[in-house]
C-alpha cells in the first residue's frame, strides 16, 4: 500500500470482487488506488443533499461528456463530473494513469450470462448492496465512471477493451464539490483482459478539504520510468496573472489563451507588435566531454562539425530506418559543450544509448529543470529586449545577434539575473528566446513585461501559437512528423545534407534510399471553403485518398483556411487541384489547391530582419 498523500480521514479496503460505499463532505478528497496494477474500479456518487430529499441523481457520464466535450474529465478546467441536473458532484485533481472509461456500464449479471457464466458476481449487484443502506434503489445496470478501464471505439464503430494501463500504486484523486454518498468497486471480471484476467483489491482514502493538492497528470519518459506529475514552470505565476485557462503540455501547465481578447488578438499582437509566451516544457540536455561533437554528429542529421561556438542549428533526430524521433535546436557553448533542445524526454535517453553503444567519452544530462524559457516574438521584439539585455564585450549584443545565434548576458546590468538569449522562435516573426533558472523566471518576466508595455507587448497562448506556426510552416511532433515519417516527408528535408555531410549518422543509409525514391511530400493547401479542416482529414483526388491533413487553421492574415498536408508525390505539385474530405471523406468535399509552402513569408524576410 503506497504512503498516503496526507493524513487520511478514511482508509477503506475494497476487496477484489466487492464494492464499498462511503460518505464524503464537500471539499474533501477521494484517492482511489490500484494496489496491484491492471485493476478496474467503478465509481459512482450521489449528492447527499438530494438523497435526503428522496431524489436520486447519480453521476451521469452522458451529461458530463456533453458539458465538457471530452470522453471523461481530466485535471485542469474540464475536471468536473455532473449529474443529469447538470450540477457538479466531484472533480478530478490528479491522475497517474490517464486512461479510463465513461461509456460502458459497470459490469452486469446479463453480461456474464451472455458470455456463458450465469451467477457470476458483478459490479452492478455489488453497487446495489453497498448503496442499499443509503436508500438508493437497485438497478440492473449502473452507469459509472470506470477508473483504469482501458476501452475505445475503433474506426469501424466497434468498442474494444484491453488490459488497463495502471501500474501498482497508480491512482486518481478527486475532490467532492458537494456532500457525497460514494461507491467504489474492485471489478470481479476474470473472463477477459479488463482486469488482466486476475481481479485484485482497490484501496480508497479520503483526506480533509484543508489539504492542498496540485492539479496534475502523470507522465513517463519511458514505460518503466517513475511517473512525474504535471508541474508549473518558473514563469507560471507571471502568466497566471493574465489567465486561468491552462492545459497540460508535456508535463507542464501552459496557458491556452488569455483573458484580453483571446487567440485572435494574441495572433495579431505577434504579427504587428510583440508577444511573450512560455516554452519552458522544451526538453534540454547538456552534452559534454571530449566526444561530445562526435556524438552529436552521429546522432543528428545536420553537419555539427560546421557549427561554431555561439551558433544554433535546427536538426532532425532519426532512427535507423529513417523515421523521426524528434526535431530540435543544437546550441554550441564550447568546443566540447553542446545543448540539445527538443520536444521529447526520450531524446536524452536515446543520446545516452548511442554514446554507450559507440563507446564515446561523453556525458548527457537533463537540464530541463534548470533552464526555463520564454519566447519574445514579433517585429518589436528587438526594440524591447535591447533595453534590458546586458552583454559583456566578448559576447554579441542583442542588436548584433544574428538569426540562429545566441548570446550570454544578464538582465539590466553586469550584476543582473544571468540569461542566455537566442535568436530563435516558433512564429515566423523576428524573435528571441530567453533562458534562465526557474528561480529567476519571475524577475525575467517582469523585466520583459515592463520594457514591452510601451510597445504593446501581449501574452501569447498555445491556441494563437498554433495558428502562427502553421502559417509559417513549422512542424509539430505527432502532426507533421513521427517515427513513421522521414524528414523529407515532414517538410524539413533541408536538415539532411546528404551531399555535404560525409560522416555517417543514424539513419543515413535509409535516408539516402528514401531521398532517391520519394513517396510522400509535405505541402501547403489553400481550402476554398470556410468549413473547419483539421488534423487527420483525408485529401482526395477523385475517389482516391492521396494524402492527409497534418495541421490546419483559419489564417487571419491570408483570410482563408490553410493546411499542411502530407501528399502522394504525384499530387504534390503547386497548383494541383484536390479536395479535402469531410464526414466519411466521400459525402462532403472541400475544394483545395496546392500552394507554396510555407504560406506566410516563404522567403523568411521577417524572421531574418
Amino acid at each position: 500500500l503506497p504512503d498516503p498523500l496526507a493524513d487520511p480521514l478514511q482508509d477503506i479496503r475494497v476487496n477484489k470482487a466487492t464494492a464499498e460505499s462511503y460518505f464524503v463532505r464537500a471539499g474533501e478528497y477521494i484517492q482511489i488506488i490500484d494496489l496491484a496494477g491492471r485493476q478496474c474500479s467503478d465509481f459512482q456518487c450521489f449528492s447527499a443533499r438530494k438523497l435526503d430529499k428522496g431524489v436520486e441523481r447519480p453521476l451521469d457520464a452522458t451529461t458530463t461528456r456533453s458539458l465538457i466535450g471530452l470522453g471523461y474529465p481530466t485535471p485542469g478546467l474540464p475536471a468536473k463530473f455532473f449529474d443529469r441536473d447538470m450540477e457538479p458532484l466531484v472533480e478530478i485533481v490528479q491522475d497517474t494513469v490517464g486512461r479510463h472509461d465513461a461509456f460502458q456500464l459497470a459490469c452486469t449479471a446479463r453480461y456474464y450470462e451472455d458470455m456463458g457464466y450465469p451467477g457470476h458476481v458483478n459490479c452492478t449487484e455489488n453497487f446495489n448492496a453497498a448503496l442499499d443502506p443509503f436508500g438508493v434503489s437497485a438497478r440492473k445496470g449502473w452507469m459509472a465512471l470506470n477508473f483504469f478501464y482501458n476501452t475505445g471505439v475503433d474506426e469501424h464503430n466497434v468498442m474494444f477493451f484491453d488490459e488497463p494501463w495502471s501500474r501498482p500504486g497508480d491512482y486518481v484523486l478527486l475532490r467532492a464539490v458537494t456532500d457525497l454518498v460514494c461507491a467504489s468497486s474492485a471489478c470481479p471480471d476474470d473472463i477477459d483482459p479488463a482486469n488482466a484476467w486476475n481481479p485484485t483489491d482497490i484501496h480508497v482514502r479520503t483526506y480533509s478539504g484543508k489539504e492542498r493538492f496540485s492539479r496534475a497528470i502523470a507522465s513517463r519518459t519511458i514505460p518503466d520510468a517513475e511517473p512525474r506529475m504535471t508541474r508549473e514552470t518558473g514563469f507560471h505565476s507571471s502568466f497566471a496573472a493574465h489567465t486561468r485557462d491552462f492545459g497540460e503540455y508535456r508535463g507542464y501547465w501552459l496557458a491556452q489563451k488569455f483573458n484580453d481578447g483571446g487567440g485572435i488578438d494574441e495572433y495579431w499582437a505577434c504579427r504587428e507588435r510583440a508577444v511573450v509566451t512560455d516554452l519552458s516544457p522544451l526538453r534540454k540536455f547538456e552534452v559534454t566531454g571530449p566526444d561530445a561533437e562526435a556524438l552529436m554528429q552521429y546522432a543528428l542529421t545536420r553537419n555539427v562539425r560546421k557549427l561554431g561556438v555561439g551558433q544554433v542549428v535546427y536538426s532532425a533526430m532519426c532512427y535507423e530506418h529513417g523515421g523521426m524521433l524528434d526535431d530540435g535546436t543544437l546550441f554550441r557553448l564550447g568546443p566540447n559543450n553542446f545543448r540539445w533542445i527538443g520536444g521529447d524526454d526520450y531524446g536524452g535517453v536515446w543520446l545516452r544509448e548511442q554514446a554507450e553503444r559507440m563507446g564515446f567519452q561523453v556525458w548527457v544530462r537533463s537540464s530541463t529543470d534548470q533552464l526555463h524559457n520564454i519566447a519574445v516574438q514579433g517585429p518589436k521584439s528587438r526594440d524591447i529586449l535591447k533595453a534590458i539585455i546586458w552583454t559583456p564585450p566578448a559576447q554579441a549584443s542583442l542588436e548584433e545577434l544574428q538569426w540562429f545565434r545566441f548570446t550570454i548576458g544578464r538582465i539590466g546590468a553586469y550584476d543582473g539575473v544571468p540569461v542566455v538569449v537566442s535568436r530563435t522562435g516558433y512564429t515566423g516573426e523576428l524573435g528571441f528566446e530567453i533562458f534562465c533558472h526557474p528561480k529567476d523566471a519571475p524577475a525575467v518576466f517582469d523585466a520583459v513585461w515592463e520594457a514591452g508595455r510601451p510597445h504593446g507587448l501581449a501574452p501569447l497562448g498555445l491556441q494563437a501559437l498554433d495558428m502562427l506556426r502553421i502559417e509559417a510552416g513549422l512542424v509539430f511532433a505527432h502532426y507533421e512528423f513521427s517515427d513513421q515519417t522521414d524528414p523529407f516527408e515532414a517538410g524539413i528535408g533541408f536538415t539532411v545534407p546528404l551531399k555535404s555531410k560525409d560522416d555517417d549518422f543514424i539513419g543515413r543509409d535509409a535516408l539516402i534510399r528514401r531521398a532517391a525514391n520519394p513517396q510522400r511530400r509535405l505541402a501547403g493547401l489553400e481550402i476554398e471553403a470556410n468549413d473547419a479542416v483539421g488534423h487527420g482529414d483525408g485529401v482526395y483526388l477523385g475517389r482516391a485518398q492521396i494524402g492527409v491533413v497534418t495541421s490546419a487553421t483559419r489564417s487571419p492574415v491570408l483570410k482563408t483556411n490553410i493546411a499542411l498536408a502530407r501528399l502522394d508525390i504525384s499530387a504534390s505539385e503547386i497548383g494541383a487541384e484536390l479536395q479535402v474530405g469531410k464526414l466519411d471523406g466521400q459525402q462532403k468535399r472541400l475544394p483545395a489547391r496546392v500552394v507554396r509552402f510555407p504560406h506566410y513569408d516563404p522567403e523568411k524576410i521577417r524572421v531574418r530582419s
